[in-house]
């Protein structure tokens, strides 16, 4: 395999196959598509407000497990979701990797996740983050440094959403998921920069950055709550 001479986190180079493929993520998003307006009844708020080119980073508030593939299926570019590596069971890893989304080892810091994510933003594509790592109450109340990172690192803006609606009620065919054809709000808001302009990487200035990019999720899952009447 030819390699091309950029370097990865890790110190070696890396190739651009190893770059998961927007063509994949097109493919995800269009069976997300299928599935989340087949299955529920999404209503997307503020989408022209994603930049419809250049590296992009979503910044996703984490409460169920559809909350990803909502938003792959509604947002208007097609996204390259982080995401643990305990969800890339049996079909679900050739067919998640295939679509462009991108295996990480929570419990360490993976360098090859870290390269292809800053390959996707390198390649001005949309990377999709869920800052509090984990499933939670999802209002970003703690957030991991992964988000600061690759923020500062790729300069990339941010644009947070909130995913509402989608723990409200257990459907009642399937408990683990939202009662079919029940109403999920996205609210997609304004891009910002979580760096201060100065392009440091320091531990400080990523601790700061984190604390800016808190307040600005803060604001727009509560200005979301207001819109939605959720």
């Amino acid at each position: 395999m030819r390699r091309h001479p950029r370097r990865g986190e890790a110190g070696h180079e890396v190739s651009v196959a190893s770059v998961p493929s927007v063509k994949g993520a097109e493919v995800g998003r269009r069976i997300g598509v299928g599935l989340m307006y087949g299955l529920w009844k999404p209503r997307v708020l503020g989408a022209w407000k994603v930049p419809a080119t250049g590296p992009v980073i979503f910044a996703v508030n984490h409460s169920h497990n559809i909350d990803g593939p909502m938003v792959i299926g509604v947002a208007p570019r097609p996204s390259h979701f982080l995401v643990k590596k305990e969800a890339f069971v049996g079909p679900l890893d050739p067919f998640m990797t295939r679509v462009g989304q991108i295996k990480v080892d929570r419990d360490t810091t993976d360098r090859t996740a870290i390269t292809r994510a800053l390959g996707v933003l390198e390649n001005g594509g949309v990377l999709g983050i869920f800052p509090e790592g984990s499933r939670g109450e999802g209002d970003f109340a703690a957030l991991r440094a992964g988000l600061s990172y690759f923020a500062v690192r790729s300069g990339a803006p941010i644009v947070p959403v909130a995913v509402l609606g989608s723990t409200e009620r257990r459907g009642r065919l399937i408990k683990a998921l939202p009662p079919l054809r029940s109403r999920v709000d996205v609210v997609f808001g304004d891009p910002f920069e979580a760096g201060d302009g100065s392009g440091l990487r320091t531990r400080k200035a990523l601790d700061e950055a984190t604390v800016r990019i808190q307040k600005q999720l803060t604001a727009h899952l509560e200005n979301a709550r207001h819109l939605t009447g959720r």
